[in-house]
């Protein structure tokens, strides 16, 4: 009770309202209290859990999710999160709903927010596209909100669009947070963020785009590698350099993973597309071009197979500071002789590190949760005395 009570205390520090009834869409939209204040309130609902006290705030309504790609840990994590505070979970299957026969975003975001909450959108095959629907929903849902459509603003979490992936970065800032024994302890610690091969292509840009958003405002040394030609969108970039200008960090791209390893802290290995095959392929996605699809896929793949050496191994690990970097991945994970021939992380290494990276994805649950606490509750650290007050418990 007294690391909760300590928790509640740290946030009432915060500036109160500043997250409420406001969406999450990126992370470089927020401050940093304002991320702190997430990350606190996410361990605050993780130690409630571990002790037995109930989190759950709501005795009804709906958190309904938007999915638009494949997805297993944010999936699960988002319903988790839900059930965690007490909303029911809706998933919008856009084939079943009045979409396909032409409703408006206008109207769908209204229609599925009477008595909703939050809605969470995962929108990242599409580039140009993803951040761009979140933002016409939620401007759809501000409308619904002034003109007395709903009776609350719902708001809306990024669960991975074409530019950021939120809820990933912070569940790995979490990590870093704990592993390291605060945020403080972050500032000049260099995490190499580098491209590494996989036998799969057109993997988002958002993994990568987050972690360079967001490690480079704690005054990390943040090194990020690929190959030629496989540059992530440039206006990411320019905020990664920016944001570490002004913490005090560092931000290095190079075309050399073995560089990037030198010396790190911590290594992200994790395969993505090339901006320009993301850009070629959300085209031919719009035209539904199968055959133009095909063609992109078997040169993409014929490119990434040049660079088979861009691999996390034992060797690579050795170039890290003392050898003993902490491995991360958002997973799943190309292992090689595991999932495939050829991947991103030798099975010695992510076997070695396969636990952390298990505890690194355990935390997106709990930044969810926080994420859609903060939005719904002005003052959260009065929400969370009243909650911790009650004590209920949450299995009998």
């Amino acid at each position: 009770m007294n690391d909760i009570k300590g928790m509640i205390k740290e946030l009432s520090k915060f500036e109160k309202g500043k997250l409420y009834q406001n969406d999450f869409l990126l992370t470089w939209d927020k401050t940093l209290d304002e991320l702190k204040q997430v990350l606190t309130i996410a361990e605050c609902l993780k130690t409630m859990r571990e002790k037995n006290i109930s989190p759950r705030a709501f005795d009804s309504g709906l958190a309904v999710s938007i999915f638009r790609d494949n997805s297993t840990r944010t999936r699960f994590s988002f319903s988790s999160a839900a059930n965690l505070l007490g909303m029911a979970v809706q998933e919008l299957d856009e084939k079943k709903s009045q979409i396909a026969h032409g409703e408006t975003v206008r109207e769908t975001a209204n229609m599925i927010s009477f008595l909703t909450d939050v809605i969470g959108i995962r929108d990242d095959m599409f580039l140009g596209a993803g951040h761009t629907y979140m933002k016409e929903v939620a401007e759809a849902l501000q409308a619904g909100f002034e003109d007395g459509v709903l009776p609350k603003r719902t708001t809306i979490v990024n669960l991975q669009c074409d530019v950021d992936h939120p809820t990933q970065s912070m569940s790995d800032l979490l990590h870093l947070k704990n592993h390291f024994g605060g945020i403080e302890n972050l500032k000049g610690k260099k995490i190499a963020m580098t491209w590494a091969y996989s036998p799969s292509y057109g993997k988002p840009l958002s993994v990568p785009q987050g972690i360079i958003g967001l490690m480079t405002r704690l005054g990390m040394e943040v090194h990020l590698a690929a190959p030629k030609k496989y540059d992530l969108i440039p206006d990411v970039m320019d905020i990664a350099a920016t944001n570490a200008k002004e913490s005090g960090g560092s931000f290095t791209f190079s075309n050399d993973m073995s560089d990037a390893f030198k010396d790190a802290d911590i290594v992200y290995p994790k395969s993505w597309a090339p901006y320009s095959v993301m850009e070629k392929r959300t085209d031919l996605l719009k035209k539904s071009d199968d055959a133009g699809l095909k063609d992109l896929e078997r040169s993409c793949l014929e490119q990434n197979s040049f660079y088979k050496d861009w691999v996390c191994n034992e060797d690579k690990m050795k170039l890290t500071k003392k050898g003993k970097a902490l491995y991360m991945h958002c997973l799943p994970a190309d292992i090689s002789g595991v999932s495939c021939k050829d991947g991103e992380v030798s099975k010695e290494v992510f076997e070695k590190y396969r636990v952390d990276t298990y505890k690194e994805a355990s935390y997106k649950p709990y930044v969810i949760a926080a994420m859609m606490f903060s939005s719904q509750f002005k003052d959260p650290a009065k929400k969370l005395t009243e909650l911790v007050e009650r004590a209920s418990a949450r299995s009998l």
